[in-house]
This record gives C-alpha cells, sequence and structure tokens, in this order.
C-alpha cells in the first residue's frame, strides 16, 4: 500500500523556460477549469490547503510545483514524486494576445519537459464526454513517448448515481472515478498513480 507521508509546495513558474528541474518524476494534473484540481490533490496527499483553489475558473495562470513523500508499506520503501498543478483550460476570460502565449507555454511545458511520466487529465464526471476532453486526450496521446503514460480521473462522482457511473465506465474502461468530498476512489487512485508514474505497470 502506498501512501502520502508529507508534501510540500515548491514553487510556481509562468512556462518551461523559468521552472526549475527536479530529479524525482513528475506527475502532471491537467483539466478543464473548476474540474476540482486543487481538491483532488489536497485529497490525494492528504493535505487540505497544499493546493489553492480558486472561485474564479481560470484565475490560475501559474505552473505550480508540489513535493510528495511517499511510503510503500509492503516493501518498507520510502521516495518522493514531483505533482505538477496546470493552470485549468477552457473558461479563462483573458486577452487573445495573453491566451495564446498562455497556451504556447504549457504546450511547450507538456512536450519537452523530461522528467513527466503521468498526465492525469481531470474530467468532470457529471459531463464525461465533453468534446474539449476529447481533444486534450488526442493532443496528449500524440506525443506521449514509451516511458510515459496518460490517466483520466472523473472527479466529482459523489454527484452521480451507480448507472451513470456504469455508464463512464464502459465509456473508459482504464478511467477511474474519483470524489474529493467523501473520498472515494482517493486511495486507489493513489496507488495507481504512483504506480504508473514509477513504470510498475
Amino acid at each position: 500500500m502506498i501512501r502520502a507521508i508529507w508534501a510540500k509546495f515548491l514553487t510556481s513558474s509562468p512556462s518551461i523556460k523559468e521552472a526549475p528541474e527536479f530529479s524525482s518524476s513528475e506527475i502532471v494534473f491537467l483539466g478543464r477549469s473548476n474540474v476540482g484540481k486543487s481538491s483532488i490533490i489536497n485529497a490525494l496527499t492528504n493535505h487540505a490547503n497544499l493546493a489553492k483553489s480558486s472561485s474564479t475558473p481560470g484565475k490560475t495562470r501559474l505552473i505550480n510545483f508540489f513535493e510528495v513523500g511517499l511510503a510503500d508499506d509492503d516493501a518498507n520503501e520510502k521516495f518522493s514524486v514531483i505533482f505538477v498543478d496546470l493552470p485549468g483550460f477552457g473558461y479563462a476570460k483573458v486577452a487573445k494576445s495573453m491566451h495564446e502565449e498562455w497556451q504556447k507555454n504549457l504546450d511547450e511545458f507538456l512536450k519537452f519537459r523530461t522528467n513527466i511520466r503521468l498526465f492525469l487529465h481531470l474530467i468532470d464526471a457529471r459531463h464525461f464526454d465533453l468534446e474539449i476532453d476529447k481533444r486534450v486526450n488526442d493532443y496528449i496521446k500524440g506525443f506521449l513517448s514509451g516511458d510515459q503514460r496518460l490517466l483520466n480521473l472523473y472527479t466529482k462522482s459523489d454527484k452521480l448515481n451507480q448507472s451513470q457511473k456504469s455508464a463512464i465506465l464502459k465509456h473508459d474502461k482504464s478511467g477511474i472515478l474519483v470524489s474529493s468530498l467523501n473520498k472515494s476512489g482517493i486511495e486507489k487512485s493513489l496507488q495507481i498513480i504512483i504506480n504508473n508514474a514509477l513504470g510498475r505497470q
């Protein structure tokens, strides 16, 4: 069983050019604005206020780095990974020129950041088949290297009934349903996330 034993904020960066290099594997969180990225990061790390959420969708425009210390009970192993929280996409009310620069920075980061091992695409479980999320999945798959993986997390699953949950898993057999509110799927997600990031499966 893998569990988070500590976590801390490291730094923020506007682009890959200013982002520091870390020796640990990086796990990138991306998704539409207001999908609940900050809440999921806090739930996975068991830290209520590690990642700050905003009531204004699209307000966060920086790449935020967090170091997460982990322990594997079975192997008595301790290690750390980097969680990377990217700006949400879809709702930001910014000038066109700023939006284009923003997208360019993120594009460079995703394609050329060599330590990224796992892309976590967070999708609102209530709207799991939006075209914008399909495009993001196709975009990431277009440049995944052999040592990188993509995993979809469907957030806010506490809002769904059982038949709605079944529809998502039929749509995406490898997807994971999670809720930061009732913590369902969080423990399972952490195991799968870390094992994928470390190439264990």
